[in-house]
């Protein structure tokens, strides 16, 4: 599998274009950043964001907790109640504008207004618990979204499962893209992004055009 390396080509977060979109924009494109409870999509939005990300944390309850499956997470103090925001622009002129979904079943009413008009997501997995992450993937398998798998490198994370047997855990088709990122660091992070973009552009661009 594929880990997705520092990025060369990223800017650093928050210190792009401000709050301005480039010059350059050409593309403007809405991305789900999706994946169960505690897997690092908030995180993954802050790194790589070029403005100041939305976010819309709120601490865990006593309530919750009886509901959100906190194995792996013991440390997670706080969960995403709606949606966070951030914006990255990309080499070419393209604009990615990122929505982090909520991970939990009670918050699935909102997926469809979070999911309009976006062209693909990328899958945030966490290989210590890869079954928190057959609800999501159904979401997006639902939703007709073109997607890509990233499993977030979380430092106790096992590293024996080979590619296959990982493909094989989810389920996933043979032509989704794969990879690993640390969503702490804003290249990598990048790079699992641009595998999504790249997916995206080989599904609607003819072989011979490429």
């Amino acid at each position: 599998m594929a880990f997705a390396p520092s990025s060369t080509t990223s800017p650093a977060p928050g210190t792009a274009q401000g709050i301005h979109l480039p010059d350059t924009a050409r593309d403007l494109v809405k991305i789900l950043v999706a994946g169960p409870f505690g897997v690092g999509k908030t995180t993954l939005i802050d790194s790589v964001s070029e403005i100041r990300p939305l976010h819309t944390e709120e601490p865990l309850s006593e309530a919750s907790a009886q509901v959100d499956d906190l194995a792996g997470v013991r440390d997670k103090s706080t969960t995403t109640v709606a949606v966070d925001f951030g914006r990255i622009s990309l080499p070419g002129g393209v604009v990615l504008y990122l929505f982090g979904t909520p991970g939990q079943e009670r918050f699935r009413a909102l997926w469809d207004d979070i999911a309009y008009g976006a062209l693909g997501a990328l899958v945030l997995v966490d290989s210590r618990r890869i079954d928190a992450s057959f609800d999501v993937l159904g979401l997006v398998e639902e939703s007709g979204l073109p997607y890509a798998v990233a499993f977030n490198a979380f430092p106790d994370a096992p590293r024996h499962h080979t590619e296959e047997q990982l493909r094989a855990a989810l389920d996933l088709e043979a032509g989704t893209p794969m990879v690993t990122c640390d969503a702490r660091d804003a290249g990598s992070s990048v790079d699992a992004l641009l595998a999504l973009v790249q997916h995206l552009i080989d599904r609607n661009v003819p072989e011979d055009a490429r």
